[in-house]
């Protein structure tokens, strides 16, 4: 079933508040299955690449069924490369996204970008326990 955007809008509630609580300023996103932006939001001083890498991670995360930072180890392969490349170069193959899954389905990804690695993906990791 698709994310509604009442559902993207918990996601990044969750992953903001997680982002506060470590003090950092981040971007978060929320793509549906097929990588397309549903919700986006840059907290203020956020870098502004950070929503390029917020959207490329989710991107990532939802494309390969994986966190995006288990993409990291493996972007150097061929296969990985080529579906990076046919993708356009959106992909950003860096911790900081999870997807988002229902009954072992994948409906979208939260991406984060603005803090280390892993916290980033510890606010993706708390947008996506808000959704419900």
């Amino acid at each position: 079933m698709p994310i509604s955007l009442d559902e993207a809008d918990r996601i990044m509630a969750g992953a903001i508040s997680k982002a506060r609580q470590l003090n950092i300023k981040a971007s978060v996103a929320v793509c549906d299955a097929g990588g397309q932006l549903i919700a986006f939001k840059r907290l203020d001083g956020a870098f502004w690449a950070s929503g390029i890498a917020a959207q490329g991670k989710a991107i990532t995360s939802v494309a390969f069924a994986s966190p995006s930072g288990d993409i990291a180890e493996r972007a150097d392969r061929p296969p990985v490369r080529a579906i990076m490349a046919i993708d356009g170069g959106r992909m950003v193959p860096g911790k900081g996204a999870v997807p988002i899954l229902s009954d072992g389905v994948v409906e979208g990804a939260c991406g984060v970008s603005g803090g280390t690695g892993d916290q980033d993906e510890a606010c993706a990791l708390a947008g996506v326990a808000a959704r419900s």
